[in-house]
């Protein structure tokens, strides 16, 4: 048993230590906006955070999260409410939206250190983050505004 917070509650998963948090987050606790992408790290569909910190939890293991705070789409606010969240709304960001999670938790993680970053920052903190259908200026623009409205 691995116990750790999921979006703000205690949970309790029975699980092998080595199960990519991703298949726990969704097939164990139900939570299905964190995405597969490439299992591999390396597109970012998969962006949780983990006391605070942007990873990819297709390559974090379930041992890696015992006692620490692990926050899902779902958890980034109650009623999508968040100002990135608002902002993709808004802007009309995603086209298919299967990225869009870790896009929205990455974006996070960035707005959390740095309120009202420079367009350069926004660029350079969501390198790796791919999006298939290429909306990285709508990406960009929905950040600045969240940024912007606060």
């Amino acid at each position: 048993m691995v116990s750790f917070t999921l979006n703000a509650k205690t949970v309790s998963i029975d699980a092998e230590p080595s199960t990519p948090l991703l298949w726990v987050i969704r097939d164990q606790a139900g939570l299905t906006g964190t995405k597969y992408g490439c299992g591999a790290g390396l597109c970012g569909a998969c962006t949780i955070h983990l006391d605070g910190v942007a990873v990819r939890a297709c390559q974090t293991q379930v041992s890696d999260v015992a006692g620490r705070k692990v926050t899902t789409i779902e958890g980034l606010s109650a009623d999508s409410s968040h100002p990135l969240q608002k902002a993709w709304v808004a802007v009309q960001t995603p086209q298919c939206g299967y990225c869009q999670s870790g896009q929205i938790m990455k974006a996070a993680e960035l707005l959390a250190a740095t309120p009202k970053p420079s367009r350069d920052q926004i660029i350079e903190h969501m390198d790796g983050n791919i999006c298939r259908c290429g909306t990285y200026h709508n990406i960009v623009a929905a950040i600045e505004l969240a940024a912007k409205e606060g």
